[in-house]
């Protein structure tokens, strides 16, 4: 008998390659195969061997990248007593059925998560010494050899990449950054999140404030990089919208003056005919990080956050009391609805002959 040769007459076409090649004990009982037989197997020089508690490799040599990630869902998730049938599609929607997943309660999530989301900045798989799994709080379960167990209240939604149940980026960013004390990594890391259009920064900075990692500098001062990218890409996506849709040009990031009055607060963009003013609205990363800087931090920085928020707000006030109309775009709108904020603003556009004219104002480059 080998590897190659199955010890069960139960046959293991429904599973994936992968999957035929790494076990648990409970899948091999159930294929038949005892616990003395897995032990005659798993011997010194024998054909199979044990990757981590409970699961095994029957296979000689190391395993590879794709075998370490199941060998570490296998031993941090549920593995149910009877198998799913044939043929069950991993994630519902999808088109192809997949062999079914014999793990439950647990994603991969930290580093090997971003690898597996396409993120050049990750490392390789195979020069990971740990994978980072994600599992409920209350599993009884223990970090052992390959498999770091990080815990959460409750598991997000999966993504599935080649098969493997992964965590969605934000979640998988902010567990890579809790353990990452290089700062140039962390910068890397939540540069190409925004960059590569995985994630937008409320996101990225709501996961990394309920992490509690908002009170390390080196992670604040990427996030302050984080947001200046996101700002500077969702800009360059504001240009694209109004020349790609034919919206009439605006002036570009200017201030608002009463005349020789107050200073009324900066726009993106205004359409001073049509008295109609843009605004990107990012502000729920800045209240994220204002909250996330947490004990010790937060008297220095909390009043001054919310200062700006009143400001925000009596800005929008004054200008809509001037006859001025106000469209608020999200970063995460502009990226995945840009047609339809196309409307929006063209909708303000012709609305304008039909309000009373608005106050008149100074308009002065930004």
């Amino acid at each position: 008998m080998n590897h190659n040769t199955p010890l069960s007459p139960r046959p293991l076409r429904h599973l994936s390659h992968t999957q035929r090649r790494v076990l648990t004990a409970a899948q091999l009982r159930t294929h038949g195969v005892t616990a003395a037989d897995t032990n005659e197997q798993c011997r010194p020089g024998g054909p199979w061997q044990q990757i981590l508690p409970g699961v095994f490799l029957l296979h000689p040599g190391p395993p590879t990248s794709e075998e370490r990630l199941h060998a570490v869902l296998l031993f941090a998730g549920r593995t149910p007593a009877v198998e799913p049938a044939p043929g069950i599609p991993v994630q519902p929607g999808a088109e192809e059925p997949h062999a079914p997943r014999p793990y439950a309660d647990a994603l991969i999530t930290g580093l090997a998560a971003l690898t597996l989301h396409g993120f050049t900045s990750a490392p390789p798989l195979t020069s990971l010494d740990k994978i980072d799994v994600l599992v409920p709080r209350l599993r009884r379960l223990r970090s052992h050899g390959c498999a770091h167990i990080v815990r959460t209240p409750s598991l997000p939604a999966p993504s599935y990449l080649t098969g493997v149940p992964v965590a969605p980026v934000p979640r998988a960013l902010a567990d890579a950054v809790a353990e990452l004390s290089d700062a140039g990594a962390v910068r890397r890391l939540l540069t190409e999140a925004v960059r590569a259009g995985h994630c937008e920064p409320a996101s990225v900075v709501r996961e990394l404030t309920q992490a509690r990692l908002l009170s390390r500098p080196h992670v604040v001062d990427a996030v302050d990089s984080l947001l200046a990218e996101g700002r500077a890409i969702a800009e360059d996506r504001l240009y694209r919208m109004v020349r790609e849709y034919g919206l009439p040009d605006p002036v570009w990031n200017v201030d608002l003056r009463l005349p020789g009055g107050p200073h009324l607060g900066g726009l993106d963009a205004y359409w001073p005919e049509q008295a109609v003013a843009v605004e990107l609205d990012t502000r729920a990363p800045r209240q994220g990080h204002r909250q996330g800087h947490g004990q010790g931090h937060e008297q220095g920085h909390g009043l001054d956050e919310d200062a700006l928020w009143s400001e925000y707000a009596r800005k929008r006030e004054h200008l809509e009391r001037l006859g001025i109309t106000v469209v608020h775009i999200t970063p995460r709108k502009l990226r995945e609805a840009t047609e339809q904020q196309a409307a929006v603003v063209r909708t303000a556009l012709m609305a304008a002959n039909d309000r009373d004219p608005a106050a008149y104002v100074v308009v002065l480059p930004r």
